[in-house]
């Protein structure tokens, strides 16, 4: 059982970032999915989430106007995309899975986590 997160890298100011997280051997419907990040010399947030079985998602004030996220139960993903980037998007990224509807913890599996740097 893993949950794997694609995605991240050098993007320039300005321009946009698509991340999946992929879940193996569990179906992600069944869980509620959040995304987290963690900038340099900052605490963990968690910027965006989306509930089991829904389209019902939920986001920080600091992206709400630039993000989505959505599954794709084909492929067992929940996708992010997210545009207009800034240099304050850099931190490190990781999603989670947490087995029920609503966004809450504890979460009961991790990804591995992956850089994003917004820069020129």
């Amino acid at each position: 059982v893993q949950l794997v997160e694609s995605g991240g890298g050098l993007v320039q100011p300005g321009g946009s970032l698509r991340l999946s997280c992929e879940a193996s051997g569990f179906t992600s419907d069944y869980y509620a999915m959040g995304l987290f990040r963690q900038a340099l010399g900052k605490e963990r947030e968690g910027f965006a989430c989306i509930r089991s079985f829904d389209v019902t998602s939920y986001y920080a004030d600091s992206v709400k106007v630039r993000i989505s996220l959505f599954r794709n139960n084909a492929k067992n993903t929940v996708d992010l995309q997210m545009v207009s980037l800034k240099p304050e998007d850099t931190a490190i990224y990781c999603s989670a899975a947490h087995r029920g509807v609503k966004c809450v913890t504890p979460y009961d599996y991790w990804s591995q986590r992956t850089q994003l740097t917004v820069s020129t």
